[in-house]
């Protein structure tokens, strides 16, 4: 094994023509953690320093890879994962599947060489319930000493989707499955339109329009909507459109775009990042809820196996038939 630490963003560059092959042979292939996201990510909200751990077979093959950053707490030096926590739902390292012990076993001692600066705590946020990371590092670096602590850290409702919409409806309860066609059938006497920004030629417009649509949504999310936070949601739409798996749904009224979904249709399933809705025009339409069912049907007829929520437990993701995944937080400390 050859392990190489890049401490720049030139190890984004370096790495960029193996980063999504490699996601693409792991147990956690997500948008969160692509090439064009993490990159996006760190040029637009990283702060701290830099750690891209590469980690490579007897061949050269790409096997694992750990984008970290090291951040002066004052009172201790954490690591973190690049995506970590607010904006990236699901996090991990990456590794080839059936690579797991070995590139663990890399990682953690580079991580306690001389190639990688001290650090107190290493906390690895929104890891998918799935992943071998969950029960095979924790294992690992109890066995090297460290102390280990692992917890639920949020749930993900997903839908299994079937293959009709008529299947998704009957597998409702019945008082949802009425409330779902009542607020669609009255959108549709309302003649709300549905749209989906195909290209990139009207995409700044259409992402300007649906950050607009999350600011009037709720205060907390006005006050989350910086400048900073603005210019990523643009540049990350711009990445994810141009890879082929940005959805941004939106809800019409007179022309008027009234609510909005950005979800990304990737993986073969569809999960919903963020949302927008103008409550003050359209609240009596719960266009919220009529667009997240046109974006299921739409899913379902496109053969998706799977509508994710993404973070979260909000109770209309339960209406909609969500169940309960879980992401976990693994807490690595030195004793």
């Amino acid at each position: 094994m050859q392990t190489t630490v890049y401490t720049t963003t030139q190890g984004f560059d370096v790495l960029g023509e193996e980063w999504n092959d490699l996601l693409e042979r792991s147990s956690t292939n997500v948008p969160f953690l692509r090439w064009e996201w993490q990159k996006t990510w760190w040029a637009h909200l990283g702060e701290g320093d830099l750690l891209l751990i590469a980690i490579r077979a007897s061949d050269g093959q790409l096997v694992g890879l750990a984008p970290l950053f090291r951040l002066d707490e004052i009172t201790h030096f954490s690591l973190n994962t690049v995506g970590c926590v607010d904006v990236s739902d699901y996090l991990d390292i990456i590794v080839a599947r059936g690579h797991e012990p070995v590139v663990f076993d890399n990682l953690l001692k580079t991580l306690s060489g001389p190639d990688v600066p001290h650090w107190d705590t290493w906390d690895l946020c929104n890891i998918p319930e799935a992943s071998p990371t969950v029960g095979i590092l924790s294992e690992m670096a109890q066995a090297r000493g460290y102390v280990v602590s692992k917890s639920v850290q949020e749930v993900c409702p997903v839908v299994q989707l079937p293959t009709t919409w008529d299947e998704y409806l009957s597998a409702l309860g019945k008082k949802d499955r009425h409330e779902l066609r009542r607020k669609m059938r009255r959108a549709e006497e309302a003649k709300v339109g549905y749209s989906i920004t195909r290209g990139e030629e009207s995409l700044d417009e259409d992402m300007d329009a649906f950050i607009e649509l999350l600011i009037k949504s709720r205060p907390d999310k006005a006050e989350f909507m910086d400048e900073n936070m603005r210019a990523f949601f643009h540049a990350v739409g711009h990445a994810a459109q141009r890879a082929g798996w940005l959805q941004l749904a939106f809800a019409q009224v007179k022309g008027v775009k009234a609510a909005a979904y950005m979800n990304f249709d990737y993986g073969n399933r569809v999960m919903l990042y963020n949302s927008g809705f103008d409550m003050e025009q359209f609240g009596h339409l719960s266009l919220g809820n009529t667009l997240a069912g046109w974006t299921i049907q739409h899913a379902i007829e496109q053969g998706r196996s799977a509508f994710d929520f993404l973070r979260g437990d909000e109770e209309y993701k339960y209406r909609l038939g969500g169940v309960d995944t879980h992401i976990y937080r693994l807490s690595i400390q030195s004793a």
